[in-house]
């Protein structure tokens, strides 16, 4: 009897340090979001709260973004090993001197859209003319301009440009007659505010043709050259699209995720769970073998559109031609078992 206790007791302690060392060999991995904690990142929460990160031994901590945070500024100061951030933004970034490189491209659509009043009389694009439109900056008018430049409209001279804060306050006082949407966030606002669907028309700047590549990941091109690191991200890739797979097939549960990790309050389940159905709809390869993988064609639309946006200044100067992403993490990450 107590030789079977002591053998019992051996095996046990020897479980138990296995999985402290298993513990301490975590890899740990930063990520740093683009926006404060909502849906349009869930795939990464459900990622940490299902426990995929933990399966491929990655110790992962997720930083949410602000106004005031800048997911560039984070890694250039190798404050984080991955951030998610928008094509045009980390390709300017890239030619002012922080060598970033996509390494997966989640949302394969964009959900940019320009949303206008149709009592406005505005049913086709050839409609805005003459009209004052809303507009973001920061990197996110670049399709604007280039969508105008198509349409042969000059800013100042055949539309007025209302620079827009991240709020639908123009639309609703009556400001613009269209503003600057996303399908998954401010679009909702407007309906939440009071307006009805059959009131508003959408103009989606995907199906315009101007559309630039959103939400992916990206790391510093220097750190590439480490196989260990190469490793790590491949596994942060594998983990992360299963958690993206999962929050697109559970949009509530997922919603309940990502509002837990809200430290406002201000979120709720009916919102994000509305957030991530229409979040789904811009990752098309979810489910598929060919989730997170970054279209050369889609990559190469985005570089036409910033080098030819018809703004006062280009956003590049200069094609990066490839050397601002990399399919081999991708690769990597689609060998993992």
């Amino acid at each position: 009897m107590i030789k079977g206790f002591a053998f019992r007791r051996g095996v046990l302690l020897a479980a138990l340090s296995v999985l402290a060392l298993q513990a301490t060999a975590a890899e740990k991995v930063t990520l740093q979001l683009k926006w404060l904690p909502q849906s349009q990142f869930a795939g990464y929460y459900v990622a940490q709260q299902k426990g995929f990160y933990q399966e491929e031994g990655l110790d992962v901590t997720i930083k949410p973004g602000g106004t005031d945070i800048s997911p560039v500024q984070v890694i250039a100061g190798k404050s984080a090993d991955v951030i998610v951030d928008w094509l045009p933004d980390a390709l300017a970034s890239r030619e002012a001197g922080v060598p970033l490189v996509n390494i997966a491209q989640v949302y394969d659509r964009s959900g940019m859209m320009l949303t206008c009043k149709k009592s406005t009389g505005i049913k086709t694009p050839a409609d805005l003319k003459g009209k004052t439109l809303g507009v973001w900056y920061g990197g996110n008018e670049y399709p604007f301009f280039n969508w105008m430049n198509k349409l042969g409209f000059k800013p100042g001279k055949d539309i007025t440009i209302l620079k827009q804060g991240f709020n639908v306050d123009p639309l609703l006082q009556d400001q613009a007659a269209c503003i600057s949407t996303m399908n998954y966030n401010e679009y909702w606002q407007l309906i939440d505010a009071g307006l009805k669907q059959e009131e508003l028309i959408n103009f989606p700047y995907e199906d315009q043709g101007v559309s630039t590549l959103e939400d992916g990941l990206y790391v510093l091109g220097s750190e590439l050259k480490d196989p260990a690191f190469v490793n790590k991200m491949a596994k942060f890739l594998k983990a992360s699209f299963k958690g993206w797979d999962y929050a697109v097939k559970h949009p509530q549960e997922a919603a309940k995720i990502v509002v837990e990790q809200d430290a406002s309050g201000a979120a709720t389940e009916a919102v994000q769970t509305r957030q991530m159905e229409n979040v789904a709809k811009l990752i098309t390869n979810a489910g598929t073998a060919k989730i997170g993988y970054l279209d050369p064609a889609a990559y190469r639309r985005t570089i036409d559109v910033l080098l030819h946006s018809g703004g006062d200044t280009p956003v590049i100067k200069k094609d990066p031609g490839d050397a601002g992403m990399t399919h081999a993490v991708w690769d990597a990450a689609a060998k993992l078992k």
